[in-house]
């Protein structure tokens, strides 16, 4: 049996938890499972940044869950960016949980990748080589679109999840 895995997204200045989202929807708005529609971001803003963990919820007969890896896959249009703290190499440790901000995070800036790394670019335990042997979440994964005052509103892409799991 597989191991049963979902992402959840802490929002606001107490820190609410929400298990299991059902969209990374991002926008002008520090809410889970947001319509961007109805939060769009003014082009030159950014985004609020998303707080959002890979968390095992059961083993399900594996023995560890290890090399998290996440990536975006289609274009933003226009100049905008989407930065992470997400990074294969010089990886800051664990992201610590802030009240969500439009403003710039400290080491939230890495470009997210737009293809699967090649190796683990998300921590556990503030490690990339850190591994879960029963059921815990990763390190926080924040992560922000930056807008261009040029950009148009309404691109679509997909936030990739993915992570190894031994039997």
């Amino acid at each position: 049996m597989a191991a049963t895995v979902e992402i959840d997204e802490s929002n606001g200045a107490g820190e609410t938890v929400t298990h299991g989202i059902t969209t990374s929807d991002m926008g002008n708005n520090d809410s889970v499972n947001l319509n961007p529609t109805t939060y769009a971001v003014t082009p030159g803003n950014r985004t609020y940044i998303k707080y959002q963990k890979i968390h095992v919820t059961a083993m399900g007969g594996s023995s560890l869950i290890d090399k998290l890896k996440v990536w975006r896959t289609g274009a933003l249009g226009g100049a905008a960016t989407h930065v992470t703290n997400a990074r294969e190499t010089s990886y800051a440790g664990a992201l610590t949980y802030a009240t969500p901000t439009t403003s710039s995070v400290t080491n939230v800036t890495q470009t997210m990748p737009t293809s699967e790394p090649t190796g683990a670019n998300l921590g556990i335990g503030g490690s990339l080589s850190g591994s879960l042997s029963g059921t815990g979440s990763s390190d926080y994964l924040g992560h922000q679109i930056v807008t261009n005052a040029a950009d148009t509103v309404g691109s679509t892409s997909t936030m990739n999840y993915q992570y190894d799991e031994t039997a």
